[in-house]
């Protein structure tokens, strides 16, 4: 998990998958109560990254004090709009980061094993058990089932979703939009691809290896300023050094 949360470009490939299906997600509502996510769509990402990377690199005790603190904020929310998130969203989150755990540590690096999926599982199960979650999964087989019937039965097309689509635009501009959907396509699973009518082949395919070569040869680091909006770029830098712990 340090090694899939210590690199920014596999951050951000998480994030990409995680912003088109979250912004699918019928709880999607919940965000939009406090507003924070339509304003600030790229702030909020690096206000989530900040609590998941200090869970993956804190000892125990503290992960376990960011998870209280994460836990506290959302029931502040649920007292302020008068019922409760629903217990199925909370586990769509977790599944969603889990599986963008996998599938963006995969395409930049290499195949997973299944002892490795399954070390993946084991810490967002130890975070949604530290949560309260009810009903989840044991094994990572287990979880496989639950996910796909999660994208099946919790995802849709809604006025939020556009909305948030054209927030992305209006914060990354014409071109990092652009590399966003494209990004989206390498992640996603087939039914965000459905519900978002996009297509499997995405135009960063054939780039993919040619970024490799490129981290080998220390030039993505140039790449990555130029296509990091600048007032996000320090943020972004400090993904690629693991905090001290």
């Amino acid at each position: 998990m340090r090694k899939i949360w210590g690199k920014s470009d596999t951050v951000l490939f998480i994030f990409a998958g995680a912003s088109a299906e979250f912004a699918l997600n019928k709880a999607v509502d919940w965000l939009y109560f406090t507003g924070k996510l339509p304003s600030d769509p790229l702030g909020r990402l690096f206000s989530t990254v900040s609590y998941a990377r200090k869970i993956v690199f804190a000892p125990m005790d503290d992960a376990h004090k960011t998870i209280d603190s994460l836990t506290h904020i959302h029931a502040a929310i649920e007292k302020e709009r008068g019922f409760s998130i629903p217990d199925w969203a909370y586990r769509d989150v977790l599944y969603m980061l889990m599986h963008y755990s996998i599938t963006s540590y995969e395409l930049l690096e290499k195949k997973l094993t299944e002892e490795e999926k399954e070390e993946v599982f084991n810490v967002f199960f130890r975070f949604g058990t530290r949560m309260g979650l009810k009903d989840l999964p044991a094994t990572y087989i287990e979880w496989l089932p639950l996910r796909n019937a999660g994208l099946r039965d919790d995802l849709q097309m809604s006025k939020f979703t556009t909305d948030l689509f054209r927030q992305y635009k209006k914060q990354l501009g014409p071109l990092r939009y652009f590399l966003l959907i494209e990004s989206q396509k390498l992640v996603v699973p087939e039914r965000v691809r459905e519900l978002l009518n996009t297509s499997n082949l995405s135009l960063l395919t054939p780039l993919i290896p040619l970024y490799k070569i490129s981290r080998r040869v220390k030039l993505d680091s140039f790449l990555k300023s130029f296509l990091y909006p600048s007032a996000y770029r320090s943020q972004i830098n400090e993904l690629d050094m693991a905090p001290k712990i």
